[in-house]
């Protein structure tokens, strides 16, 4: 057996024994939740929000945090369509199924890390330890609710930690990002 055959069968694994899919209660709702909480859109119309009716602060900041949603969600997808892993077999979250039929990696997870990095970085401490709790929760909701190998998650969420950084060192270095975020 191969290595890379190994690690395949460890990660279906650990996602089986994290599946609760079949497991009706209340941690099943909770993770239901948590599992669509994450998408994009909600996160759109959230930093809209704030952007349509924040201060001139939070402007900058939904705007920031809009523009890093949406180069992890351009990577992420171009990496899903390279890579074509499917998504573990299952019945909950057709809609994802059928929209995105590819797994590897999780754009919900890179998202939650990329969050996760730039409000680390920006947000006020409140919202730093609420996203502390939510982000490893959403990515762990998308491999309990059958709609990810673990690996997705782990990838996905480091993939969006990375794009953090780079992120954050980009608009603390360039005469561009100023110009974006003036006036």
């Amino acid at each position: 057996m191969t290595i890379f055959k190994s690690l395949q069968d460890a990660d279906k694994r650990w996602t089986s024994k994290l599946c609760i899919t079949e497991k009706p209660g209340l941690l099943r709702k909770t993770f239901s939740f948590l599992a669509h909480s994450g998408d994009s859109w909600f996160w759109g119309i959230g930093l809209a929000c704030i952007w349509q009716w924040g201060n001139p602060h939070w402007k900058q900041w939904s705007l920031t945090l809009f523009i890093s949603i949406f180069i992890t969600a351009t990577l992420v997808m171009t990496l899903k369509y390279a890579i074509r892993r499917q998504r573990p077999s299952g019945n909950w979250g057709n809609f994802y199924r059928k929209t995105d039929p590819n797994s590897f990696p999780s754009g919900h997870a890179a998202r939650a890390g990329v969050l996760l990095g730039m409000i680390l970085w920006l947000g006020p401490d409140w919202i730093r330890v609420a996203m502390l709790i939510y982000s490893p929760l959403m990515s762990l909701a998308r491999i309990s609710m059958g709609l990810h190998y673990l690996s997705d998650v782990i990838a996905g969420f480091g993939l969006g930690l990375i794009l953090s950084i780079g992120a954050s060192m980009w608009l603390t270095n360039t005469d561009l990002a100023n110009y974006i975020f003036s006036g």
